[in-house]
């Protein structure tokens, strides 16, 4: 008999068993690596769940005849043919659902830590799980943690952790806002909380790897990435911008697995954390060979997109600048040696296919400094009619950094036509169209602030407007807020880029009854003389009892 389906912790009882999660570990670990021994065993009990949910849909399938007929049998199904063929990985990989080999599933690793034995250790069975898993399904090779036998967290603990996540169950399917979902969905909305959760405690450290949902979602929307198209990333921390990427072709009413997705990341554990992340999603990615830095070690060095974004790191300085001098990609200049941020839009920019766009969130020292030459090389992209749209973003979005930040978006053959249809309105050639978002936003805590879903679309309407998209709207300069601006008075400000200094001011609303400024005027005289005589009379009243005081 199948096992009983456990009944799915509520929304908020999810994320607090997460969260407990972290607490188990305190004083064994540093926070920073929390998230990779709990995601760990979240995915094994992920991966578990749902070939267990699959498992028992193929029991009941075969017993009651309807997938006989689609194997071609005749008759009732024997329990050693149930057995074959629930244990057959193709029946799992084939619904896009990762085999989980019987000695490598959470019940096992459960029932060692439940029960003290002379045999393997916690540590050695979960490592072993993982390996396991890794073998049967390719996709997942040199993926998976093996550090829990590291004898860093120790055997109480680690066995205490493993019962805490057992509460929490892939199977009935209800997500963490309460609606119905399937189990990978679920999964991945556990994954991004969870590293939500670790951006806001770490810091600039978790900040690493993570970016805003919303800064996300304005990036994606605003790209419009499309079915048939290929996506690249060249920081792409833990594949939160791809995973939007395809939600987004899938909103549209595009076929989500119809799209390229290729992304590079340095840093191994993040890598690794990215590898999961989208296997958890269903989305397949070629993230190259190896961790490797995109500007030394190009892991994509054919390929060439249609859509480019990335948040990388700020104003990094040691990027080793001084060993690429003569690389082709600085087709504007060659960026200071002491900060990559010119190196990053310039990599991207020698990636985009033709007709391609990009987006990538910097610092907004971007849209103005000179040192270094970036002046020269802003002004060389601008008379190059490369720049098509700068976003000023509020502060307070990100965790890990205070830096204020910006959005550039960037088009290859702006406003002309190139074999494909323009992304970009011929109509608007030879101008950069500026938004001031940095009044926008609401502070979802203390700290930290976010951008409404109406806000997002104030955004990305007004940029398809702009760029004649949208056959029903019309673009309209909004002072304080939009304006394209041509390249002639882009000469006049020395191509410095930031939105405030062309945008203007907000015009005040007209308000029928206001009060003329004339009775304005006169009124807050009155009043003001009114309270320098009140002061004086109070004035008086001091003196003489001090003098009575005195006297």
């Amino acid at each position: 008999m199948p096992p009983r389906t456990k009944k799915q912790a509520k929304p908020e009882k999810m994320k607090s068993i997460l969260w407990k999660s972290a607490d188990k570990l305190r004083g064994s670990l540093d926070a920073a690596e929390y998230k990779h021994f709990v995601l760990g065993l979240v995915f094994l009990k992920y991966v578990s769940d749902a070939m267990e949910e699959k498992r028992e849909q193929l029991e009941e399938a075969l017993r009651g005849g309807s997938l006989l007929a689609e194997l071609g049998l005749e008759g009732g199904a024997s329990e050693e043919l149930v057995r074959k063929t629930v244990e057959d990985p193709k029946q799992y990989t084939g619904a896009g659902i990762f085999y989980v080999p019987p000695t490598a599933r959470w019940s096992e690793v459960l029932k060692r830590a439940k029960v003290s034995t002379d045999g393997p250790s916690v540590g050695e069975v979960i490592d072993s799980a993982m390996t396991t898993i890794e073998k049967v399904n390719p996709p997942l090779k040199d993926t998976l943690p093996k550090i829990y036998n590291s004898g860093r967290v120790d055997e109480a603990t680690l066995a205490e952790l493993v019962k805490l996540l057992d509460r929490l169950t892939f199977q009935s399917q209800i997500s963490l806002e309460g609606k119905r979902t399937g189990a990978r969905d679920l999964m991945g909305e556990v994954y991004e909380y969870f590293l939500e959760q670790f951006a806001l405690a770490e810091g600039r450290k978790g900040g690493e790897y993570y970016t805003p949902p919303s800064v996300v979602q304005l990036l994606v929307a605003m790209l419009e990435p499309k079915e048939g198209e290929r996506v690249l990333d060249p920081a792409c921390g833990s594949g939160g911008m791809f995973v939007q990427c395809e939600k987004f072709v899938e909103l549209h009413e595009g076929n989500r697995f119809n799209v390229s997705v290729f992304g590079q990341e340095r840093n191994q554990t993040t890598w690794r954390l990215a590898k999961m992340n989208l296997a958890i999603h269903g989305i397949e990615v070629n993230l190259g060979e190896e961790p490797a830095d995109s500007f030394h070690n190009d892991q994509h060095g054919g390929v060439n997109a249609d859509v480019v974004l990335a948040n990388p790191p700020f104003n990094i300085s040691d990027w080793g600048g001084e060993r690429l001098s003569t690389d082709e990609r600085w087709k504007y200049g060659n960026p200071p040696v002491g900060n990559a941020n010119f190196a990053w839009i310039q990599h991207m920019i020698s990636k985009l296919a033709v007709g391609g766009r990009a987006g990538i969130v910097l610092a907004n020292g971007s849209m103005s400094s000179k040192s270094g030459g970036e002046g020269d090389i802003r002004r060389a992209m601008v008379e190059d009619d490369v720049v098509a749209c700068m976003v000023a973003l509020p502060g307070q979005l990100f965790r890990s950094t205070q830096i204020p930040a910006c959005l550039w978006f960037l088009a290859d053959s702006k406003g002309k036509q190139r074999g494909r249809a323009p992304w970009i309105s011929p109509d608007r050639a030879g101008q950069i169209l500026f938004i001031d978002a940095r009044e926008l936003g609401y502070m979802q805590t203390r700290t930290v602030r976010n951008l409404s879903p109406e806000e997002l679309e104030r955004i990305t309407g007004t940029f398809r407007a702009w760029r004649g998209a949208d056959q029903d709207a019309e673009y309209t300069d909004i002072p304080g807020f939009c304006r394209s601006v041509a390249l002639a008075e882009l000469r006049e400000h020395d191509f410095v880029l930031t939105p405030g200094r062309y945008v203007g001011a907000a015009e005040a609303a007209d308000d029928p009854d206001a009060e003329p400024i004339e009775a304005r005027i006169e009124r807050l005289t009155r009043l003001l003389r009114e309270q320098l005589a009140e002061s004086g009379r109070l004035a008086k009243i001091v003196d003489e009892q001090l003098w009575r005081v005195n006297v």
